[in-house]
């Protein structure tokens, strides 16, 4: 298949929309500063197994940077974030001549242009050893190609944990390698495993294998346990040098290992396993489809599918076929195994505001599948999650499952336990856990004073705000299920975000038990009462009531007047409570979009604050400006942490000229259309197009919108609108209006109509 180079040693096919996903976007980070923070996988969508080129495990999480030129390895990685960890890792890597066998010791150079990355393939030439490795993944393991050079002697494959116990084995006769790594983060049932086999297609030699152990001894054993215990697998290539691999991996057993790897590779060359790769990545792609001819629109493409890309990578499904092929999964929760899908390395926090949306419309039979992952999550817990990977992590504030499984109620979606669902839902916010990384830490508080004092917890304002908006998520799943009465109690809830509202300073702000508000205040300290970030970027946390927000401000112009202070002041910050300058500020500090941090969550849905007080052209000149200044396809391409494809996310919802701005009320905010024009092909076979007539980088406005034909005077659509196929066309136009939409044109606030 001819191949065409891009920058970055980054290649891809040069048909389909393959050829427009660059994995490295995003690569260009370090600790203090993210573009991203993303790794470049190679994968199948959703799938369990992620591959990775690894050329710094010292550097913690941030182990591939596209500065570096030593490889030391092909990295089996299930991390879904730098700041959670990896777990269930280890590394492949050839090697010729003396033995090494630490990361560094075995590291191989190559030139940026010989190493290839795609989501289906992953080509790296190591001159040290001349060699070539390719990779494709499959749903558990992957297919590898070795190719040495000349007459190679003392040839071997490198197969080394990260960290953790671990056990090998290598059964030369059978021509393979199996065994566990145990090495994870966070707590887990004791026998947590990730049970791998790998078999080769030649000759092994005992004679040349053995083991290492974590300080690097090496001992001729062809069996071994321990900490970090990995193999150095002697091997004999064919006579053209070539060596085929194939690699299964379970987290039930090895069995189940042997299993998938002939489930998913058995009878498959490594072309047809690279076929099928790629053939799975563009059936997800492929939903969208762009036409466009405008300046700048390959370019646009190449973010666009490769922001799509990162969507469809997590959550990852860690459930497996058992003999009947139906789904069973190893539980992180309670160690045993059980039946039903399973899906893990994300937060709800970062995922329910876009990504999880982003399923409902173009992915929904999945989205309903992960809701049934969510509830066997409850069932094997008792709780239900918040962060797990592949336990639960706990990480960030609220519990915003609430806020995905109302989104998923209300757009109808079924084929899960919906009374299961609302039992955990309401048990996390009725009843305390008496554990903080279960359910609502400081509920008996919150339900007491209506808030969460700041005198007694930890991101105070952020974790009610998210609790509020939770409660709002539970009234309308309750009065989905016919049960008024909690759905009153639960709205009642929701709408003591007020409580938090001081009017002399203008933000939300930390209150104490006795009522009165914390000393001193300062509207630019982040941390504190605050979750990465500070009052200009957190107290506008109420989704499901802004134009309540804006009556506590003074108004809808009042608030105008406030976004427009926000997204153009300085972008100033003081450390706070951090005690020191976090990578959020730094980044927020790099643009100039004002207080404006695009870097984090709890910015992501300023600019269509804007349209939901009836004044659209605010949004529609933020959306596209932050589009066009602060993604790129290449490693430095997103202007913050790519959070498990809520960064992308948000730009496929941009680019498409929509925002699920409140998830659970099943409303899309109308933006500022990328392309001139855009197909989604959904689930059911109709066509939904978004026409953008006369677009261009200097008329991001609208001055006219028709759905269907029909002039349009809402500010938003509703999702069942769409669902039998609809055309939106926008007239884009140069100059914004000053028109102001009156209440019954906005999207839903709970202060204007309920559920």
């Amino acid at each position: 298949m001819a191949q065409v180079k891009l920058a970055e040693g980054h290649q891809m096919t040069d048909t389909g929309l393959l050829r427009y996903v660059n994995p490295l976007q995003g690569t260009e980070s370090v600790y203090p500063f993210s573009n991203g923070n993303t790794l470049p996988l190679a994968a199948l969508p959703n799938g369990m197994a992620a591959w990775s080129p690894q050329t710094n495990e010292a550097g913690g999480g941030w182990f591939y940077h596209p500065s570096h030129r030593h490889l030391q390895g092909f990295r089996l990685t299930h991390q879904p974030s730098p700041w959670i960890g990896d777990y269930g890792s280890f590394t492949l890597m050839p090697q010729t001549g003396p033995l090494r066998t630490s990361p560094d010791m075995r590291s191989a150079s190559f030139r940026p242009e010989e190493l290839t990355v795609a989501p289906d393939y992953i080509r790296a030439y190591l001159r040290r050893y001349q060699a070539t490795m390719e990779l494709t993944p499959s749903k558990s393991g992957a297919r590898i190609r070795l190719c040495f050079e000349g007459d190679a002697s003392e040839t071997r494959l490198l197969l080394a944990p990260e960290k953790g116990d671990s056990s090998v084995r290598i059964d030369a006769a059978a021509r393979r390698v199996s065994g566990c790594v145990k090495g994870h983060n966070g707590e887990l049932p004791d026998n947590f495993a990730l049970h791998f086999v790998i078999e080769f297609d030649c000759e092994l030699l005992p004679e040349s294998s053995g083991v290492f152990d974590g300080k690097h001894a090496t001992a001729p054993e062809l069996e071994g346990s321990g900490e970090k215990v990995g193999a150095f697998v002697g091997i004999r290539p064919s006579r053209d040098g070539i060596v085929n691999i194939a690699v299964g991996t379970s987290f039930i057993g090895l069995e189940q290992a042997e299993r998938n790897l002939r489930n998913e590779l058995a009878g498959k060359s490594f072309d047809q396993a690279r076929e099928e790769a790629g053939q799975a990545w563009e059936k997800r792609l492929s939903v969208v489809r762009i036409e466009d001819e405008g300046q700048d629109s390959e370019e646009k493409k190449r973010i666009f599918y490769s922001s799509l890309y990162r969507v469809n990578l997590f959550p990852r499904a860690i459930h497996e076929n058992d003999p009947e092929k139906g789904q069973v999964h190893y539980s992180p929760f309670d160690g045993s195994i059980r039946k039903g899908p399973m899906y893990v390395d994300f937060g709800f926090w970062d995922l329910y505001r876009t990504s999880l949306p982003l399923y409902s419309l173009l992915y929904p039979t999945l989205l309903a599948e992960m809701a049934e992952g969510w509830v066997n999550v409850f069932k094997e817990s008792g709780w239900m999650p918040k962060w797990p990977s592949p336990g639960e992590r706990s990480a960030m504030p609220g519990t915003l499952v609430d806020a995905a499984f109302a989104d998923v109620f209300a757009k109808g979606l079924n084929g899960f336990d919906r009374q299961s669902a609302y039992e955990g839902l309401k048990k996390h916010a009725t009843l305390d856990s008496g554990e903080e990384k279960l359910g609502r830490r400081g509920l008996a508080d919150y339900a007491r004073l209506g808030y969460l004092p700041s005198d007694r917890f930890h991101e105070s304002v952020s974790n009610a705000l998210d609790y509020h908006y939770g409660d709002f998520s539970l009234s309308v799943i309750a009065k989905e299920l016919g049960m008024e009465e909690e759905a009153g109690m639960f709205r009642e809830r929701a709408g003591n975000y007020r409580l938090l509202f001081d009017p002399e300073v203008g933000f939300m702000r930390a209150r104490r038990e006795d009522g009165s508000w914390q000393e001193p205040f300062d509207p630019l300290a982040w941390g504190g009462a605050y979750c990465e970030g500070g009052p200009w970027q957190c107290s506008w946390a109420v989704p499901h009531d802004i134009a309540g927000l804006a009556e506590l401000i003074g108004g809808r112009e009042a608030l105008k007047a406030k976004l427009d202070e926000l997204m153009t002041m300085k972008p100033l910050f003081a450390i706070g409570g951090y005690g020191m300058e976090i990578h959020e500020m730094s980044e927020m500090a790099a643009v100039d979009f004002g207080q404006f941090a695009l870097s984090n969550q709890p910015s992501m849905h300023i600019p269509y604050m804007y349209a939901a007080i009836g004044a659209p052209s605010g949004t529609q000149h933020w959306a596209r400006r932050a589009m066009e200044e602060l993604f790129g396809s290449g490693s430095d391409g997103f202007p913050g942490d790519e959070d498990n494809g809520s960064m992308g996310a948000w730009f496929v919802w941009n680019a498409i000229g929509l925002y699920p701005l409140c998830p659970g009320t099943g409303e899309y905010v109308f933006g500022s259309p990328l392309f001139g024009r855009l197909t989604i092909t959904l689930e059911n076979g109709a066509e939904m197009a978004i026409e953008a007539e006369g677009n261009g980088p200097d008329k991001p406005y609208w001055s006219a919108l028709e759905v269907n034909g029909e002039a349009w005077d809402r500010l938003y659509v509703l999702h069942e609108d769409l669902l039998g196929g609809a055309t939106l066309r926008f007239r884009m136009s140069a100059a914004p209006s000053d028109r102001w939409y009156p209440d019954e044109a906005l999207p839903y606030s709970m202060s204007l109509r309920r559920p």
